[in-house]
């Protein structure tokens, strides 16, 4: 089974829409959501997704209560979580899912799963831990990196693979940038973002 695996929307609806063209090529059952989903008008995006989404909580979510209550309603295609993270078996593959990076490495080491997703730190990653498939698949958003990407992961090989989108858009501008240059804020440099 293909799975994609997406993180970060950050309200930027534009590039959700364009995840939803480009992800029909793959063939994919199933979307994994690590959140950062910002306000409610995204929900209406997600929960008519023509591929069920299963969401954990991230650290911009917005309306927790409206987005929990648009997710259960009978048309939704959007089921969420209950916490930052959590654990599930699919195609016999055992999965983990985090927002945060700091549970991704002491996941992969013990040897309980076969893979681990996660998110939060705007940083492309893949690697193997004991033989644990570990993806950060980077972030829909597309304002730190200026790129647009997301996972495919198939249960079969149990390995993903990281797409990269042209076109996409961001806010980010040359004067924002400037700006975070002049004021000497670097994004992921606070020593709880790595892995």
């Amino acid at each position: 089974m293909n799975i994609a695996i997406i993180s970060d929307i950050h309200d930027n609806a534009h590039n959700l829409v364009m995840f939803f063209e480009q992800v029909k090529k793959y063939n994919v059952e199933k979307i994994l959501f690590l959140w950062d989903y910002c306000w409610g008008w995204i929900w209406a995006l997600l929960r008519s997704s023509p591929i069920p989404i299963y969401a954990i909580w991230g650290n911009n979510d917005g309306d927790k209560c409206l987005i929990t209550k648009f997710s259960m309603e009978e048309d939704s295609n959007l089921e969420v979580g209950f916490d930052t993270f959590d654990k599930f078996e699919i195609d016999w593959r055992k999965l983990f899912l985090s927002h945060y990076p700091m549970l991704a490495k002491p996941m992969a080491r013990s040897w309980d799963f076969d893979a681990v997703f996660y998110w939060h730190n705007h940083t492309k990653y893949k690697d193997r831990i004991n033989d644990c498939l570990v993806i950060n698949p980077w972030e829909v958003w597309a304002y730190k990196t200026w790129m647009w990407t997301f996972a495919i992961y198939n249960t079969e090989t149990n390995d993903a693979e990281i797409i990269e989108i042209k076109n996409s858009i961001t806010t980010n501008t040359k004067v924002s940038e400037d700006k975070f240059r002049e004021i000497k804020f670097e994004f992921n440099k606070q020593k709880w973002h790595k892995i």
